[in-house]
């Protein structure tokens, strides 16, 4: 047989049911399995029946994946990149600044660039460098600022209120506010509320979903996250 009949053979098979071998056609659609990359059903029917045969390779698969996944190296932190100047945002917190009008993460050069254009325009009252909204005069001010955020189901302020709900150790409402900043894809609340889980705190103890935050942020470019998912990991192995 000729490798170009092989070749033939193979994608034939790879739009076929794996458990009824029907091909794929029009009016058929196959789908792939919900866990793997492997095969391949035209129907929930044929997935179930073929199960027994196909579970363990599919577990092995599945594993391999998701290490693919959680070992491949971050394009960028999860922090973005600055919106004003389109550069990468510092890992060191100190050098960037949330705005509670917009909830933007501004590096510091630009707020401080910003700063410098309205010290010499001196008629220009004190604003958010990105959305221009006059910057809060009272922690009131900034606090219903954040609020207005919140109602917005915007996950950085979500994440914030979060933060310090946890540091005046009022668990349960933090772990609130990081449970919806999280299930909104903030790779910050993932961290904590990984960490929550873990140590019990607003919570019932679970190791498997903090295990399941902790991948979730590493993948998302965490440091913090894949420095302690590396920890883990240690243990196991050592």
């Amino acid at each position: 047989m000729s490798t170009d009949n092989i070749v033939a053979e193979a994608g034939a098979a790879d739009n076929c049911c794996e458990s009824c071998g029907i091909a794929e056609v029009d009016d058929i659609k196959l789908m792939d399995c919900d866990a793997c990359d492997l095969v391949k059903y035209c129907s929930d029917e044929c997935k179930e029946d073929h199960l027994p045969q196909h579970q363990t390779k599919c577990i092995e698969r599945a594993a391999e994946l998701r290490d693919e996944i959680l070992f491949r190296q971050p394009e960028s932190s999860h922090l973005g990149d600055c919106p004003i100047c389109f550069l990468p945002l510092p890992l060191d917190h100190q050098k960037s600044m949330v705005q509670t009008c917009c909830s933007k993460i501004i590096c510091i050069g630009c707020d401080y660039a910003d700063r410098l254009v309205r010290e010499r325009e001196a008629r220009l009252v004190p604003a958010c460098p990105f959305c221009r909204s006059p910057l809060p005069n009272t922690h009131e001010e900034f606090d219903k600022n954040e609020m207005k955020r919140v109602e917005k189901n915007d996950p950085v302020a979500m994440t914030q209120i979060g933060k310090k709900h946890y540091h005046n150790g009022e668990y349960e409402s933090a772990f609130d506010y990081l449970t919806k900043a999280a299930e909104l894809g903030d790779v910050d609340a993932q961290k904590d509320l990984s960490f929550m889980y873990q140590k019990g705190e607003g919570v019932e103890m679970d190791e498997k979903k903090g295990l399941y935050y902790l991948e979730v942020a590493a993948i998302a470019g965490h440091p913090s996250a894949r420095y302690n998912l590396a920890l883990k990991e240690g243990r196991v192995l050592f």
